[in-house]
């Protein structure tokens, strides 16, 4: 018996977009969503979100988790966490507090790895002048084309 190792979150499947299924507009859900077909638009969720091999999602994504092996075209945005396994291909930003991203992935982007829901407050200077911002982090996470 050979086990597979990107099995589907701990979570059922409560919804599945199949293959050759193409849907445009705004998915809002609760619960775990497959998507393996193609979707054009929006996902809000506080939940998990599956984008299978071969999947096609043109969105802007913010949502609890996320799962990628598919292609991915649109900025994301998760809560807990974003994962993308091989083949999978992102192309937009990515906020997350956690990001995982498998050796033959391709990401073009930018990733922020701080807690997307709380912006950082920058204190204002002595003359009251908030000081410019501070020059962007390089490190293990970013990804330059």
């Amino acid at each position: 018996m050979v086990a597979t190792a990107k099995q589907a979150p701990q979570g059922e499947i409560t919804t599945l977009l199949g293959r050759g299924a193409a849907f445009e507009g705004k998915l809002t859900f609760d619960g775990t969503v497959r998507i393996d077909g193609r979707f054009k638009g929006e996902v809000f969720s506080e939940d998990v979100l599956v984008i299978g091999e071969g999947a096609h999602v043109e969105a802007e994504i913010d949502i609890g988790e996320v799962i990628i092996q598919g292609t991915v075209v649109g900025n994301v945005k998760a809560k807990r966490s974003i994962e993308i396994h091989a083949p999978g291909r992102v192309k937009g930003d990515l906020h997350t507090p956690s990001l995982q991203i498998d050796k033959g992935v391709i990401f073009e982007g930018r990733s922020f790895m701080e807690n997307a829901a709380a912006p950082i407050a920058r204190p204002a200077g002595p003359t009251g002048v908030t000081p410019p911002p501070a020059p962007p982090k390089t490190g293990p996470t970013s990804v330059k084309p």
